[in-house]
């Protein structure tokens, strides 16, 4: 990403998507979510991104709204780094007239049926464009209005809204392009110091809550507020109705912004005045109007970073640009990206709710994730939820879900771990370990350590993070079998990771064997304890990987790796029925984690090899215990239960499990928003999103990516009702295929394979 210049608009891709896009209804209901009016008392805001920019929905489409771009932090002192909310260019105010500019204007009318009638907001999952439509009511004047607003995927720099209005009236109108430049969030708190109870401390001293406050909200903003950008130069012309600006973030890196408006051919402005103050730089137009005509404007927004495009020159350039190519043709361009993406599918065939939420879920990864770059994905895409930090979600919740879709933006997931491969052995070598120590909650700009200290215990100890990211490289490898990019890029972090493990292990002469000693399990309410059978598992398997890697790109393992990784004990029941969630001299519940960490040794990624019995054994003690109505309220509990069951052979708990995404709360209304938990609003967590596609990719199919190919580990199970799934164009090993999962005459589910 380093100094790479502005991208402008690529070229229309193929006629034959086109053509593909055009012969499938533009209405098709797996790909669109819409919202009444009845639907604003419980709006979630949608998301609209391309992986480098992001803004959330607003309820009349012409409201400003937080906009972020990636791995642009705010450092600000005493604080952990935050995504720094950038202006914000979604806003296009409208008055049919008012006398008093004080009255009339359209966002700041009250959402009620007195103002709107006739709504209808769409969240286009197929072409990544929410329209908004109503009559706007003011003053017995009545104005039909439909506003789109889409982030160019063709051109990663661009985004455009576009308002069309029908008036009812003759007269003079006035309208208001502007770029909102956000004051700084207050009160903001020093979290990289306060323990946990001064944290609640502080947020109730302030007269605020962590509790969500309905209608939810884009994130908690009590402790999950934006950083700060500064606006130091903006500027703009109303004979060229251009807007221009140049700010950092407050502790940061520098970025800039431009905007361009086209009004209607042949409908002179009465009036452009360019208005700029502390907080909002505009062009306010007047223009009159006749009665039944309509009238179409947009707005195009063009935006870059240090390290990622260039100047406000540059973004004024490429915003006239958009200009005067026109609006259609970037919609074009839009929709061709798009439908470039959505070659690669996953297809239900008797349950419309659930292909519905497959297009939701791997919409929102799509918008949050790009190709060719080294970020990573934050847990909650582009939003300031989690402070947009990288975890092990990125790892192994949402990358596998990419992988055999879209390798290439699982490739760029990955990448992000060799670009902070060095932030990583730093600290290790500051915690007296060898190789490399990935932080719990990764800055996704640098690669440092930024937990809240009121979470420091996770950051010091839930560190089976390392061995995720071991596990990930490792994946991508068997996926594609690139050895050049194996020795050059997951080399170094698989071998680092080792070296980790190695140090970190120690050794019990009494009982003859390696142990891994104070950590926080992924129950985490269980910390500073012995091992934890997910964490010495994962290790494990790490040190097998780097292994096996070593040997692939011509290097002599370390002898010690092999020997941990055999002698590292791994908790069983007497008998070794069934794992036990931890050391048995741990005096604790197998609870946390949707009811049990268990459920994770089932992970696609992990892999963990296990017999039939013993399988058998974890989900009779781990996972069938468990409440649905618990785990369903949690997403990262719900994939691992489906795979699990699947892999058991339990159709019906297969499906049962599966069905929680849909009635266990996190999923918000109208735009399928997956949230943490059904009570919480952090706000986009892709990384439920991640875990309803793997339930579909390797639960339900049964497959698994070995060394062996894409192999089918245990019999496929498909949920009554439905005809079929279909993994559509997938890709492996430079192949692409089709996978379909359908019953045969005799009513067996089996798997057929197609080849491109």
């Amino acid at each position: 990403m380093k100094g790479r210049p502005l991208r402008g608009m690529r070229a229309l891709a193929c006629v034959v998507l086109l053509a593909s896009a055009a012969v499938r209804a533009a209405d098709d209901p797996g790909f669109q979510l819409s919202a009444g009016f009845e639907s604003l008392p419980n709006y979630f805001p949608g998301y609209l991104g391309n992986g480098y920019l992001s803004t959330l929905t607003a309820p009349r489409g012409t409201e400003p709204t937080r906009a972020y771009l990636a791995g642009f932090m705010d450092y600000a002192p005493g604080d952990m780094s935050r995504p720094a909310a950038i202006p914000a260019w979604t806003e296009i105010d409208f008055n049919p007239g008012a006398a008093d500019e004080r009255y009339g204007w359209l966002n700041r009318a009250a959402l009620s049926e007195r103002h709107f009638t006739q709504y209808r907001q769409t969240l286009d999952l197929r072409a990544a464009t929410l329209t908004t439509s109503y009559e706007y009511h003011d003053r017995g004047r009545a104005t039909a209005i439909e506003v789109r607003t889409f982030v160019s995927e063709a051109a990663p720099h661009l985004a455009a809204t576009t308002l069309s209005f029908t008036p009812d009236y003759d007269g003079t109108v006035q309208l208001s392009f502007a770029l909102l430049l956000w004051a700084e969030y207050a009160p903001r708190f020093p979290l990289a110091q306060l323990s946990g109870p001064e944290m609640e401390e502080a947020v109730a001293a302030a007269g605020l809550t962590l509790e969500p406050q309905p209608p939810a909200g884009a994130d908690r903003a009590a402790v999950w507020y934006p950083g700060y950008t500064a606006v130091r130069s903006s500027d703009g012309d109303a004979a060229s109705l251009s807007l221009w600006l140049d700010g950092a973030a407050e502790h940061g890196l520098p970025m800039a912004m431009a905007a361009t408006v086209a009004l209607p051919q042949g409908v002179p402005a009465e009036q452009v005045r360019l208005r700029k103050d502390r907080y909002r730089l505009a062009l306010d137009v007047s223009m009159k109007v006749e009665r039944g005509h309509t009238y179409v404007l947009t707005k195009y927004v063009a935006v870059s970073r240090s390290g990622w495009g260039g100047t406000a020159e540059q973004d004024l350039a490429l915003a006239r640009q958009a200009r005067a190519a026109g609006v259609e043709a970037l919609l074009q361009q839009q929709r061709a990206a798009w439908e470039a993406l959505w070659q690669s599918d996953v297809l239900i065939d008797g349950d419309r709710q659930a292909q519905q939420v497959v297009h939701s879920e791997l919409y929102y990864l799509l918008a949050s994730s790009s190709e060719q770059t080294a970020w990573p994905g934050g847990a909650c895409a582009l939003t300031p939820g989690y402070a947009n930090h990288a975890f092990w979600d990125s790892d192994t919740w949402i990358m596998p879900a990419l992988l055999l879709l879209h390798p290439q933006r699982a490739r760029s997931l990955l990448a992000f771990r060799t670009r902070t491969l060095q932030a990583a052995r730093e600290r290790a070598r500051q915690h007296g370990f060898a190789g490399a120590m990935f932080p719990w909650e990764s800055d996704p700009e640098n690669g440092s350590e930024q937990t809240p200290h009121s979470a420091v215990v996770l950051a010091d100890t839930e560190i089976h993070v390392n061995a995720d990211v071991a596990i990930a490289q490792w994946q991508y490898y068997l996926a594609t079998h690139d050895r050049a990019w194996l020795a050059a890029q997951g080399w170094p972090v698989i071998r680092e990771v080792a070296r980790f493990w190695a140090s970190r292990a120690s050794w019990n002469p009494g009982a003859r064997r390696y142990e891994i000693l104070h950590v926080t399990s992924v129950a985490e309410s269980n910390n500073d304890i012995p091992n934890d059978t997910f964490t010495n598992v994962s290790a494990a398997r790490a040190l097998q990987i780097a292994t096996a890697a070593a040997g692939l790109v011509g290097e002599r393992p370390d002898p010690q790796w092999q020997r941990i990784a055999t002698g590292l004990y791994i908790p069983f029941a007497p008998g070794g029925q069934h794992h036990l969630p931890f050391d048995p001299a741990v005096a604790g519940h197998n609870e946390d984690f949707g009811g049990g960490p268990l459920a994770l040794l089932f992970l696609p990624s992990l892999d963990l090899p296990m017999g039939p019995e013993l399988r058998r054994g974890d989900y009779e003690y781990g996972i069938r215990p468990n409440a649905a109505e618990r785990v369903g309220a949690a997403p990262m509990g719900i994939a691992p239960r489906t795979v699990a069951a699947a892999m058991v052979g339990s159709e019906v708990d297969a499906a049962a499990w599966f069905a929680t995404n849909f009635t266990g709360g996190s999923l918000k209304p109208p735009f399928n928003v997956r949230t943490e938990t059904a009570n919480n609003n952090a706000g986009y967590f892709n990384t439920g999103s991640g875990g309803y596609l793997q339930s579909l990719l390797y639960g339900f199919s049964g497959l698994r990516i070995r060394e062996g190919g894409l192999v089918e580990a245990y019999a496929p199970v498909l949920p009554a009702g439905w005809k079929s799934l279909t993994l559509r164009n997938i890709s492996f090993r430079g192949a692409r295929l089709d996978i379909r999962i359908a019953r045969d005459a005799a009513g067996r589910v089996r798997v057929t394979r197609t080849v491109h």
